[in-house]
C-alpha cells in the first residue's frame, strides 16, 4: 500500500492486487490493535539477515522520523510505550486509513480477492493473469510478506515467485514466536502458567532484557519472542530472573541479617510468589537462610542462570514474522529491484531482512516500500 502510494504520487499508474478479503489485516491485528508502527531506535543492527548491511540504504533513505512525520500530518496521536516502541493512542485502523488516503490521492487502484497466476517476463514487461484475466505491467512488486499467521491469509506465494525467476531463498523459519516445552518439562512448569516477570534471556551470545511469560505450552513474552529469532532446535536458553543483581551477595547479606527467615520467604521477596514457591519446591530448598552454607547459597543463586532447552516453537500460527526469505544478493539495496530481472521488486517481510520486536519490521516495510516506489516505472 505504501509502495503503491509512493509510486502513484510520482505519476505512475499503479494497481494493487490482494487475494485477501480485508485490506491491511496484519496492520489491524498488530500491537494489540494499536499498531506498533515504528521504533525511534531503528537502526540496521536491529535486523537479522545473511547480509547484515543490506537494510542500511533503505532505512537511511526513508527513516522512522519520516514515517512519524506522515503519521503526525494525519493527526494520529501516538505514544512511546518504552524502548522506542511507538503505538497509536487509538486503533490500528488509523494507519490503514492513512495508507488508503495516500493511495486515493495518488489514484491507486485496489483489487481485493484477486489472485495472480501465470506470471512471466516478456520482453520489457510482465504478463500475468488476475482472476484468470490477462494483464500486463512494466514493473512488478512482490509485497506479500512471509508465512506468519496463515489464518489471515499469509502464504509462501512470494517465495514461489522468487524461485520461478531463479532467485535463492534463505531458509525460512517462524520468528518472534513463543517457545514450547517437551511433555516432562511442561508437567513441571505448568503451574507457572500466567506468571510474568522481567528477565534476561540469553541464547547463542545474544541477550534481551524484557518481560518473560510462562504459558501452558512453554514460554512467551517480549524477551522470549526476541530470542526466538536467534534460537534453533537443540539450543538451550539461559534465563536470568534477577538481571544486574548479585544474587549470591544478596543471599549472604540475608543470611547475616535475617538468618531465622525461611529460604522460601527470602526468595518470595525477590520474585513473584508462585514462581518463588515453584523454585523452592522444585529444588528442595529447605530450612532457614541462616542454615545455608556458601555452597548452598551458590546453588540458590543459580536462579540467575537457569538453563532450559525448549523443544520447539508455536510455529507460523502465532509467529509475528518470518525469518529468512528472498536472498538479498539478488536485490539492489538502494531500490529493492531484482538485479537479474529488471522491473521485478521484492519488499518487506518476503525479503531476508527480519527486525526485532517493537516496530522494526513495520519500519522495514515502510522504508523498503518507499525506495521501491521511488524507483519503479
Amino acid at each position: 500500500m505504501f509502495c503503491a502510494a509512493t509510486a502513484g504520487q510520482r505519476g505512475q499508474s499503479v494497481l494493487i492486487v490482494d487475494h485477501s478479503e480485508t485490506v491491511g489485516e496484519k496492520i489491524r491485528i498488530s500491537g494489540g490493535g494499536r499498531c506498533n508502527f515504528t521504533n525511534l531506535n531503528t537502526d540496521h543492527r536491529a535486523f537479522l539477515s545473511q547480509n547484515k548491511h543490506f537494510a542500511k540504504s533503505a532505512l537511511s533513505q526513508y527513516t522512522q522520523h519520516d514515517f512519524i512525520a506522515l503519521v503526525d500530518r494525519y493527526g494520529i496521536d501516538w505514544h512511546d510505550k518504552g524502548l522506542g516502541q511507538l503505538f497509536c493512542d487509538g486503533k490500528s485502523s488509523q494507519i490503514i486509513d492513512l495508507l488508503l488516503s495516500e493511495m486515493s490521492e495518488a489514484s491507486v487502484e485496489l483489487r481485493m480477492q484477486t489472485v495472480a497466476t501465470d506470471i512471466a517476463k516478456v520482453d520489457d514487461h510482465f504478463e500475468l493473469r488476475l482472476n484468470g484475466q490477462k494483464t500486463q505491467c512494466k514493473s512488478l512488486v512482490i509485497a506479500t510478506g512471509g508465512k506468519s499467521i496463515p489464518k489471515i491469509g499469509a502464504t509462501g506465494f512470494g517465495y514461489q515467485v522468487a524461485e520461478q525467476f531463479d532467485l535463492n531463498i534463505i531458509e525460512t523459519r517462524p520468528a518472534l514466536v513463543p517457545l514450547t516445552f517437551e511433555k516432562k518439562l511442561l508437567e513441571e512448569t505448568s503451574k507457572l502458567s500466567g506468571i510474568s516477570t522481567d528477565a534476561r534471556i540469553t541464547c547463542n551470545g545474544i541477550s534481551f532484557d524484557e518481560a518473560l511469560l510462562f504459558t501452558h505450552r512453554g514460554l512467551s513474552g517480549p524477551s522470549i519472542l526476541q530470542i526466538s529469532s536467534y534460537w534453533r532446535e537443540g539450543d538451550e536458553i539461559v534465563i536470568s530472573l534477577l538481571p544486574d543483581t548479585d544474587v549470591l551477595a544478596l543471599l549472604k547479606q540475608a543470611r547475616n541479617d535475617q538468618g531465622k527467615k525461611a529460604i522460601s520467604t527470602i526468595i518470595a521477596e525477590l520474585l513473584p510468589a508462585r514462581l518463588a514457591d515453584f523454585l523452592v519446591t522444585n529444588q528442595q530448598w529447605d530450612g532457614t537462610i541462616g542454615d545455608q552454607s556458601n555452597a548452598d547459597l551458590e546453588a540458590i543463586a543459580a536462579i540467575n542462570h537457569w538453563n532450559i532447552k525448549p523443544a520447539g516453537s508455536e510455529g507460523y500460527r502465532t509467529a509475528e514474522v518470518t525469518l529468512g526469505g528472498v536472498d538479498t544478493n539478488h536485490l539492489s539495496s538502494k531500490t529493492m529491484e531484482c538485479k537479474s530481472v529488471p522491473g521485478l521488486y521484492f519488499i518487506g517481510e518476503v525479503v531476508d531482512v527480519t527486525g526485532w520486536l517493537g516496530g522494526y519490521n513495520f519500519q522495514w516495510a515502510w522504508s523498503s516500500a518507499w525506495v521501491a516506489g521511488q524507483s519503479m516505472n
